[in-house]
């Protein structure tokens, strides 16, 4: 630990009685500890990058601060975050691998963020639940399902539901009301890096309101059309939220023992695609991927609904912006959204597409690869836009924006 290194970690200020400080978690949950540290043990922290050793961040400290840092002072610090699995090391490793084993012996994917983003108590959850629906910005309560089978497919936020429940509102009260299918094809986005731009896994999905049956027989269907490994990246269900969110809110709509399954499909970056300027399509991987979910689908006797789970920009400070988001930015923000939405609500994946490669991705989409990929496969004919939002977060002066559609025969 001479040279100590800092896991990739999701790193954030925010108010703690009155003090500013900076908050860090870990995006794979292998660690589940969230750390508060002031802005002075931060700066040191900072250093943790495997290519300072204590010296010298004992150095730059120095030169910070105009104060002295004992070397037993960082060492403290060292054995602290190691502890606590969030340096790089044996321990972290073996943690890591201890966690990932678990998740492939599991039969079930576990409910991760029970506890953590969402009440843990079915009771409570449902009640939780109830207040995006009829809150400021909700779509209203329930009412009786229409019993029509117009609905195909939806795009819901996939943010914490403290920040955008109300936007999941309209997309599953649109579910509700319009949908008929029980079988539903869900497009999560991969928040970290895949060997594959897909993975799927054959785990049922736990929640509090009950278990989702992952439906063996379309994801076999879909690997045996798929030439390369669609499971080699399964670990990466293990920590990703986005079909989670999603897999909590069917059940509060369809309350077990109501049949429902689903087929958890990740997808991961078309970085590929942007870095050529070219379609997605024209990347083999991802236009393979896509061939078989139409081929397997095609062949399936029953109705399905699709569900991509995406946000859109993440924009400020806190994604690596030079400069924070004022009233002014997050007004134009909502108009290049409008505008690159209306390729969506248009059935239109290569405008869709263009509109980002715009800028080459400024905004960063982080959806992107979920819509697209199911504005490839769905046959519909046509699109409206449900509800738009933005979360700006003061402390950091950025955004994440996302939206709720519907799609219709």
């Amino acid at each position: 630990m001479d040279y100590p290194k800092l896991r990739p970690v999701n790193v954030f200020p925010v108010q703690t009685s009155g003090q500013t400080m900076v908050c860090l978690q870990d995006p794979h949950n292998v660690s589940e500890k969230t750390l508060f540290l002031p802005p002075a043990l931060y700066f040191i922290v900072s250093h943790f990058d495997g290519s300072h050793s204590i010296l010298d961040i004992q150095a730059e400290y120095m030169r910070g601060s105009g104060q002295f840092l004992y070397r037993e002072k960082v060492e403290e610090i060292i054995q602290q975050l190691d502890e606590n699995l969030f340096l790089e090391g044996d321990r972290f490793q073996e943690a890591l691998n201890q966690v990932e084993e678990r998740f492939r012996k599991a039969s079930m994917r576990e409910a991760l963020f029970a506890g953590k983003s969402y009440e843990p108590d079915p009771e409570r959850l449902r009640a939780q639940l109830d207040g995006y629906f009829v809150g400021p910005q909700g779509p209203g309560p329930l009412g009786a399902p229409a019993n029509q089978n117009g609905l195909q497919g939806l795009i819901a936020p996939h943010i914490d539901y403290q920040r955008g429940g109300f936007c999941y509102a309209h997309a599953h009260r649109e579910l509700w009301e319009r949908g008929a299918s029980r079988t539903f094809v869900i497009f999560g986005t991969a928040h970290h890096p895949m060997e594959h731009p897909f993975c799927l896994t054959r785990k049922d999905f736990l929640t509090p309101l009950g278990r989702l049956e992952a439906d063996q027989s379309l994801i076999d269907g879909i690997q045996s059309c798929c030439p390369y490994d669609l499971f080699g990246d399964e670990s990466t269900h293990r920590s990703e939220h986005s079909i989670e969110f999603q897999c909590v809110f069917f059940r509060y709509l369809f309350p077990e023992p109501h049949p429902i399954k689903i087929v958890p499909i990740l997808c991961g970056s078309f970085q590929e695609a942007i870095a050529k300027g070219v379609s997605p399509l024209e990347v083999e991987p991802i236009r393979q991927f896509v061939d078989a979910l139409k081929k397997t689908l095609q062949a399936y006797p029953a109705d399905v609904c699709y569900m991509a789970s995406a946000d859109l920009a993440h924009l400020g400070l806190q994604f690596g912006d030079p400069e924070g988001m004022g009233e002014y930015g997050l007004r134009v923000l909502e108009a290049e959204d409008q505008e690159m939405l209306g390729w969506v609500e248009g059935l239109d994946p290569e405008g869709f597409y263009r509109s980002i490669m715009k800028n080459q991705d400024r905004r960063r989409i982080c959806g992107f690869p979920a819509i697209y990929t199911m504005l490839n496969v769905m046959e519909v004919r046509r699109g409206k836009l449900l509800k738009y939002g933005q979360a700006f977060t003061a402390e950091t002066q950025s955004v994440v924006s996302f939206a709720s559609l519907a799609f219709y025969r």
